[in-house]
């Protein structure tokens, strides 16, 4: 385990003037403490690296055979001039030409099992965001006064959630319904909770069929993942009544994952596509804020009323050959990750009731530390997918080379208490995944997280763009944050053919979920059902 000295982080708050007391009139200022991510050059595991490697371990014979096979059959044909090639092959296939048939029904045979038994490719057609309304526009400030006016909150519970609002990246154009805030009532209901995800789900399912085309009767598979909201019947049940959805479609609802859970419900939709040729599946990425809404004291539980915003995004996804010239993305990869079994991950982020008996969700202060780790595996788990052969070459013997030289503390971690040798004392070499990417879809969980996932992964600030002008324009919108974020880049034109992208999330549970897509073709700037397009010209914003 890495020194808990070094999970620390300093940070000194100018409070302002003092206005009374014996400090009246003079500037005050506090040291303000915070866990932050492990550093992940000192304490890279080596069995989630494993993991990663297995992949290419049951792949090892067509790389081992392949090039045997091409060296002798150059080696073979090398030594016979163009005009004895040929006179070679005529005489063969005149004189045995039941062995050339027979090798070559063998060979259309072998070609056939093989292309009909490899998965069928999974392709994003499209997607939407939803944009709320500006009524539902809310600034900081503006929270912050509905909130005292709404007789819910006491001046401690106001100026904790003022101090969080001002450090969480989040900027004066994010949505909330108003209602939530100026109630004197319990807004945490079903009839307000179906009103909100009736106004998120449908707005941005609209948007998908209109750029799509496509009629909702096409849809074979439908899923929807949102943590909190979870009525009966489900909220994929709400979706099917509305569009009047065919009743052979096959349907899930995921709740209770996190925001992650939009990663897991594009791994749901893609093996009932692997299952189901021919089909379309939609997925619908949404959180309730109404009915998460947290009217107590507890500091814990008030972070999330800070953070979480109104959002939803809706996916296209088809396993249809003739949709490959439409399509925008090709599935690549995706890399799933859950600490569940571990008590403090488990209880991270956890829904419970506070001594008032008010519903919340309770975030531990351990939670970058517990999200840090999540992301380690999953990332070292990630990278020999991804990652240049070379990149994984040097990453996996210089990791090798500290095991065996007894640079393995504690729990089998790279930096830990041990006493290492001179030569494992040096950091490991770690590999750069600015090689295997192009893009980067950061969930968009804070500040302080996107901080220290910038500095561990050593990205640079426009790698970081998307995510931290996500956060800033929409907020945390849960599960669909990382859609907002390839939303950003297509508005900005930066996504060209070939390009890879990676969409990061991490969830309570605790999950770290990854999802890689190869753009298929340039995409353009659209022209409309963008939630970027009335603000993307002030983006990106300076020193964020």
């Amino acid at each position: 385990m890495a020194n808990e000295r070094d999970l620390l982080s300093t940070e000194i708050v100018n409070r302002g003037i003092e206005s009374s007391g014996p400090n009246a009139g003079s500037l005050t200022f506090s040291v303000r403490v915070r866990r932050r991510l492990p550093d992940f050059l000192q304490s890279v595991n080596l069995k989630y690296v494993k993991l990663g490697y297995h992949y290419l371990i049951n792949h090892a014979i067509y790389l081992a055979t392949i090039p045997v096979l091409v060296l002798v059959f150059s080696a073979e044909v090398g030594s016979l001039s163009r005009e004895e090639l040929w006179r070679k092959l005529w005489e063969d296939a005149r004189y045995d030409l039941a062995t050339v048939l027979a090798f070559f029904g063998v060979f259309v045979f072998t070609l056939s099992v093989y292309f009909m038994s490899r998965p069928r490719s999974i392709y994003l057609i499209d997607f939407a965001c939803y944009r709320p309304i500006d009524d539902f526009k809310v600034s900081k400030e503006q929270f912050i006064e509905l909130a005292k006016k709404s007789g819910k909150f006491d001046e401690g519970s106001l100026e904790f959630q003022k101090r969080i609002l001002n450090s969480s990246g989040i900027g004066d154009e994010t949505y909330i319904p108003k209602s939530v805030i100026m109630s004197n009532d319990n807004t945490a209901t079903m009839k307000e909770g179906r009103a909100e995800a009736s106004t998120v789900m449908f707005g941005a399912l609209d948007e998908l069929f209109e750029k799509t085309r496509l009629r909702p009767k096409d849809v074979g598979v439908l899923v929807v993942n949102c943590s909190i909201f979870n009525p009966t019947p489900s909220l994929s049940a709400m979706i099917i009544n509305h569009y009047k959805m065919r009743g052979n479609i096959l349907s899930y609802n995921l709740g209770g994952m996190g925001c992650s859970a939009g990663i897991i419900a594009v791994d749901l939709a893609r093996d009932m596509l692997q299952a189901n040729p021919n089909n379309y599946a939609v997925v619908v990425s949404t959180e309730m804020v109404g009915y998460n809404w947290y009217p107590g004291s507890d500091r814990s539980m008030l972070i999330p009323n800070c953070f979480f915003r109104m959002g939803c995004s809706a996916v296209l996804l088809s396993n249809r050959r003739r949709d490959y010239h439409r399509a925008k993305y090709r599935l690549e990869h995706i890399v799933r990750t859950h600490k569940g079994a571990d008590d403090r991950s488990f209880r991270c982020v956890y829904q419970e009731e506070d001594e008032q008996r008010f519903k919340g969700l309770k975030v531990s202060k351990d939670l970058v530390e517990i999200g840090g780790d999540a992301l380690k595996t999953n990332i070292t788990t990630l990278g020999p997918l991804v990652l240049p052969f070379s990149e994984q070459l040097l990453f996996f013997a210089t990791l090798v080379w500290r095991h065996l030289s007894g640079g393995t503390g504690n729990g089998g971690e790279v930096g830990g208490n041990s006493q290492p040798s001179l030569s494992a004392s040096k950091k490991p070499y770690i590999p750069d995944y600015k090689l295997a990417f192009e893009h980067f879809c950061v969930h968009a969980a804070s500040k302080t997280v996107l901080d220290e996932l910038q500095r561990n992964l050593e990205l640079s600030d426009r790698n970081m763009e998307a995510s931290r002008m996500t956060l800033h324009r929409f907020g945390n919108t849960s599960s669909s944050s990382i859609w907002y974020e390839l939303a950003y880049l297509e508005a900005k034109e930066r996504v060209r053919r070939g390009d890879r992208v990676w969409q990061l999330a991490f969830g309570s549970g605790f999950k770290c979920n990854s999802l890689v897509w190869r753009s298929m073709r340039r995409v353009r700037k659209p022209s409309r059902n963008n939630p970027w397009l009335d603000s993307i010209d002030r983006y990106p914003l300076p020193h964020h």
